[in-house]
């Protein structure tokens, strides 16, 4: 048979090999040359707040990830218990994004609002308070750590350097906005730079702001950008 030369013939093989690769991978890669955007828009997506965006470094930091994903899948069981299945387009301003690979805890996609501030700052700072059965370590200390304001319009402007869309005037405000946001004063033209962002004293000490509110900031941001009501939903079984 034909295909005995290539079996026979090392260099053969490793020719065609080559050229098969190559032919698959040029048929999948070149068109999304040709595409403006491979992530469908979404209104009311709109990039982190500066407070946001702390907390989402925290979350990072501290390796929530590793025990809490933000990807909920298109299953009927998935989306009975967190809601409905994540967009791409609500993790085009992830950089990294978080959908995470294992579930030691529950899934955060849609945890904002689900639970007041004050059970988030005593789940965060001790769990079993919470939830008795949880493994999920304490992080009273957040409490202690102040958010480094000063410079902060830096991290902005490396993210719109990446494709996140930060306009001057957010980088120009980006510390007057944590305070306004942590404290819920001075607002105006912070809700105005980013719609639909909750302001508030997050973490019950209006005096500092703290890497706990930040990080109450963008769990309870998480999933309440997006008006699922508009959004057809159709299910896989499992």
């Amino acid at each position: 048979m034909k295909h005995e030369l290539l079996e026979k013939n090392a260099t053969l093989l490793l020719i065609f090999s080559f050229l098969v690769v190559t032919i698959g991978g040029l048929v999948q890669i070149a068109p999304l040359f040709y595409l403006q955007n491979t992530i469908e828009k979404v209104e009311g997506m709109r990039p982190y707040t500066p407070l946001e965006l702390a907390g989402r470094n925290v979350y990072v930091r501290e390796g929530c990830y590793t025990c809490h994903s933000q990807m909920i899948r298109p299953f009927r069981d998935e989306v009975e218990r967190y809601g409905h299945y994540s967009l791409a387009a609500e993790s085009q301003y992830d950089h990294p994004f978080q959908w995470g690979s294992k579930r030691t805890g529950p899934d955060l996609a849609r945890v904002g609002n689900r639970y007041s501030d004050d059970w988030h700052r005593e789940h965060l700072a001790n769990p079993r308070n919470v939830v008795p059965e949880s493994v999920m370590p304490g992080y009273a200390y957040l409490y202690d750590n102040d958010v480094k304001l000063e410079g902060f319009g830096r991290h902005l402007k490396v993210n719109a350097m990446v494709g996140v869309p930060y306009s001057n005037e957010m980088i120009e405000n980006a510390e007057a906005d944590m305070k306004a946001q942590a404290t819920g004063e001075n607002t105006d033209g912070f809700m105005e730079r980013y719609p639909k962002a909750q302001a508030r004293d997050f973490d019950g000490n209006p005096a500092r702001v703290t890497e706990m509110d930040a990080m109450v900031a963008y769990l309870q941001m998480l999933g309440t950008l997006v008006d699922f009501s508009t959004f057809k939903t159709e299910l896989e079984p499992r």
